[in-house]
């Protein structure tokens, strides 16, 4: 059983990925990061030392406190933050316990350089259908929920890159690290370089994307349905960030059926009465 205002590695595991899922703070120091530059899904770093400045931010929200051990920097952080009016628990054996259970960890190399807010900054071709949206909500589902999503003419994509150290994704160029590689889309390639091969359910998503990004419906029986959600979305939305915010709950659907539902069926049944004995 856990301690009091700590929660279990596994009651974590399934609210990640999920749009339910708690703020998850990193408190490590500096020196511990630079150990292991990786991060739990979803985590934004802070320091624990300056809570009291910071606290405000995480207003209206639920959040997890992550330390190296789960019991060094955690307790106290949490504690500030409880009360400052967020509930806050601790991650139970910290990142420590995460990393020797081989669990998904974001390599913060991979990702473009954060802006004075701790964002990440991607831009793409305008007009999305597939996997400009799946992209975006794998991105501020597992590893920054405050990334910024810049959609542009394709001709204008590489200067607002250079502009704003955004990392361009989903357009062709022999430069560009996030892009589809062979059979694979961008999608497929963001799931594996980003780390998060440990989460099956991205496996059975990605290979859904894949067949609805790639005119590949074959592939997976509910590609076709992902490809006509989606490019009936684009066509109910002119604007293509209002289309992200509606695709995030397309995807959030699709990722929960991943996870928990593939083995559901559903039949029509009756909620007719059935009629008394004798009765004609």
């Amino acid at each position: 059983m856990s301690a009091i205002n700590t929660i279990s590695i596994d009651k974590f595991l399934r609210l990640i990925g999920t749009e339910r899922c708690p703020d998850v703070i990193d408190v490590r120091t500096d020196e511990q990061f630079s150990a292991d530059q990786r991060f739990i899904p979803a985590s934004v770093r802070r320091p624990a030392e300056s809570v009291g400045d910071w606290a405000a931010e995480f207003t209206g929200h639920h959040a997890i406190v992550v330390c190296e051990t789960g019991a060094s920097s955690s307790p106290g952080v949490a504690a500030w933050l409880r009360h400052a009016g967020v509930p806050a628990d601790t991650l139970e054996g910290g990142v420590a316990v995460w990393r020797k259970a081989e669990l998904a960890m974001v390599p913060e190399n991979r990702l473009p350089p954060r802006d004075r807010l701790g964002r990440t900054i991607w831009v793409t071709r305008a007009r999305p259908k597939v996997d400009r949206i799946a992209c975006p909500w794998l991105i501020r589902r597992f590893v920054d929920r405050n990334a910024i999503f810049l959609y542009v003419s394709p001709a204008d994509v590489e200067t607002v890159a250079r502009k704003y150290a955004a990392a361009p994704f989903d357009i062709e160029g022999d430069d560009v690290v996030w892009s589809h590689r062979n059979e694979r889309c961008t999608f497929d390639v963001m799931v594996e370089a980003l780390g998060l091969l440990p989460f099956e359910a991205l496996h059975r998503l990605a290979v859904i994307v894949r067949g609805a990004d790639t005119a590949h419906p074959e592939l997976a029986p509910e590609a076709a349905g992902l490809l006509a959600a989606s490019l009936g979305l684009s066509r109910m939305y002119a604007d293509d960030l209002e289309q992200l915010e509606a695709g995030m709950l397309l995807y959030d659907s699709f990722y929960r059926w991943c996870r928990d539902a593939t083995d559901e069926t559903h039949n029509w049944v009756s909620h007719k009465p059935s009629k008394p004995k004798g009765q004609r």
